[in-house]
């Protein structure tokens, strides 16, 4: 017996993976998802928590996801940026306020692991949506009707469009054929939680520092997440710290903000990288999430970009399918390659200038960087534009991340 044609295969079972297949499937799609089992690893637990915005908040709603995971999230409503650089030039303390554009919050923090949890049911959920778990592809054919996966265990999957959220070294980006640009910074990032004796009053604190960000986010109680930017020689030595002299040093960072550091959890760290592709897609090959942009956790752009890269792919193939169109096509791969050029362009480049200016010993770049923040605080209408494009770009949102959209198609 042939092997089923899918609309669809989605490669790599993360977060932007699990997204896509979802949101594929709520589209229409007939699809595949191929990736590794969900099986957490409790001598590895993962600490990382994840800001979603408020466009990313509305696909798992649309989706019907986020019913499966809210009460694990912890609404962000203010966002504090502090200079705690220590230099001459120094930029005012700006606080954005949820208040200021209506009311609702600027989105959520959430626990990797409850997230892909809720990833996860929703999936098993979903009547169009195949799980197929595998160690990975090993080879990836694109053809003229179609893509041939071949995965780890000998199982050969046939889609007409091949989603690539397959991180990093991306085995769909090479079958592409898709080149990269790539960067790396002198900083590592320490990501872990922490309990602390002050309400957190859901509002993020990111305290700009010479070596990077050191920034906190709201967790449900009083408890947060931090992601910790040092010099990678600084990083190691905080790893290698007990836990109670990484609370002192971390109550000094604070200066008092949330009161006593109670405890902290299991803590990992990682070097940070920039990258982004030439293309988004080619030969039946959409790429999404790490597989297509990498940046440092600044923002909370990271996997904000890979759900729009998920509800934007989604919308291009329910476009040609409702015409009774090939999902996998050139014209759809021109489409979704144009929808997130600019997104992802424009986020990178935003991301990596505030990051080099911390880092930077040019003066000029200081001033810049303070003015811009002294702009920001006193000119209410920048500040509200500000937030807004920070938060979604209006203009370029898909279907299924618009609050008018039901997105119960394939419920």
């Amino acid at each position: 017996m042939p092997a089923p044609l899918f609309d669809a295969a989605v490669i790599g079972a993360g977060p932007a993976g699990l997204a896509t297949a979802v949101s594929l499937a709520t589209a229409g799609c007939k699809t595949v998802l191929a990736g590794p089992p969900h099986a957490p690893d409790p001598a590895r637990p993962d600490t990382r928590t994840t800001a979603l915005l408020q466009a990313s908040v509305q696909l798992l709603r649309n989706t019907g996801i986020w019913h499966h995971c809210e009460n694990e999230a912890a609404p962000l409503n203010a966002i504090r940026l502090i200079d705690d650089t220590g230099r001459l030039l120094r930029a005012p303390e700006v606080l954005f306020e949820c208040s200021e554009l209506g009311g609702e919050p600027f989105g959520y923090n959430i626990a990797n692991t409850a997230l892909v949890a809720a990833l996860y049911r929703r999936a098993n959920e979903l009547p169009n949506l195949t799980i197929t778990e595998t160690m990975g592809a090993v080879s990836i054919e694109p053809g003229d009707t179609a893509v041939s996966v071949t995965l780890a265990e000998g199982t050969v999957l046939t889609a007409r469009l091949v989603a690539g959220a397959d991180g990093r070294k991306s085995i769909c980006r090479s079958a592409a054929r898709i080149g990269t640009n790539e960067w790396r910074y002198p900083q590592m990032a320490l990501a872990f939680n922490f309990s602390h004796g002050d309400p957190h009053q859901n509002c993020s604190n990111e305290f700009h520092r010479q070596a990077g960000p050191f920034t906190t986010v709201p967790l449900p109680g009083n408890r947060s997440s931090l992601v910790w930017v040092e010099t990678p020689a600084e990083a190691e030595r905080l790893m290698a710290l007990p836990d109670s002299e990484v609370i002192a040093v971390m109550e000094q960072r604070l200066h008092g903000l949330l009161g006593a550091v109670t405890c902290v959890g299991p803590r990992a760290a990682f070097p940070l990288a920039g990258m982004m592709v030439n293309r988004f897609a080619a030969n039946r090959i959409a790429l999404v999430g790490e597989a297509a942009h990498v940046i440092p956790p600044i923002g909370a752009q990271g996997l904000n970009l890979g759900f729009r890269d998920a509800a934007a792919l989604a919308d291009h193939a329910d476009k040609a399918i409702d015409k009774g169109a090939d999902p996998g096509s050139g014209g759809v791969m021109r489409g979704y390659d144009m929808a997130r050029r600019a997104d992802v362009g424009t986020r990178t480049v935003t991301v990596d200038l505030l990051n080099r200016s911390l880092i930077s010993g040019f003066l000029p770049l200081h001033a810049a960087r303070g003015i811009g923040l002294h702009v920001l605080r006193a000119a209410g209408p920048l500040r509200r534009f500000f937030m807004r494009e920070g938060l979604s770009p209006q203009v370029r949102l898909p279907r299924l991340m618009r609050p008018t959209d039901t997105g119960t198609s394939a419920a």
